[in-house]
């Protein structure tokens, strides 16, 4: 009989030792997964992050491109108000079409004073120094820039003055 209880307990502790090994392959296996889960997850997370900048860029290009050609229209309604002829009807239009550019995130920059910067800026042309100012800096403004967002559409076309030597 003392031979039959060391088979059933070395039967046992095989038994056991199967469970334990079985316990740990299915830990590893469980950590495997978990790892495997993450990993998918934030490859979906970045997934979604770039069709989200690229749909931004998208439609920040197709407003680029909607409202580039807009800016010589822009450029005569400008001209037409600095010589007194934007007035009744054509008045209504103009203002309708500059808000809704403005709207669409048109913005305009450039005017006189403006310290002079070459991304922002296109000289046309250098009227020497001036002692008022202490930079490079624009004088006149012939053309208005134009920007969506932080892209430049379209530079401003100025006329510079430099400082004068101390």
């Amino acid at each position: 009989m003392a031979n039959e209880t060391e088979v059933e307990g070395a039967a046992s502790d095989t038994a056991e030792q199967s469970a334990a090994d079985e316990l740990v392959v299915a830990k590893m296996a469980l950590e495997e997964r978990t790892l495997d889960l993450q990993r998918l997850q934030a490859e979906y997370s970045n997934y979604r992050k770039r069709v989200d900048r690229d749909r931004e860029l998208t439609a920040q290009n197709a407003t680029y491109k909607v409202l580039a050609p807009i800016i010589d229209v822009l450029d005569t309604i400008d001209r037409a108000r600095e010589h007194g002829e934007l007035d009744g009807g054509f008045k209504a239009v103009a203002d309708q079409l500059e808000r809704i550019v403005s709207n669409l995130g048109l913005t305009r920059f450039g005017e006189p004073g403006d310290a002079f910067d070459p991304t922002l800026h296109e000289a046309l042309t250098h009227l020497g120094t001036d002692a008022a100012v202490e930079v490079t800096t624009c004088q006149h403004v012939a053309k208005v820039g134009y920007k969506i967002g932080d892209r430049v559409v379209r530079a401003a076309q100025v006329l510079v003055v430099d400082p004068a030597d101390s």
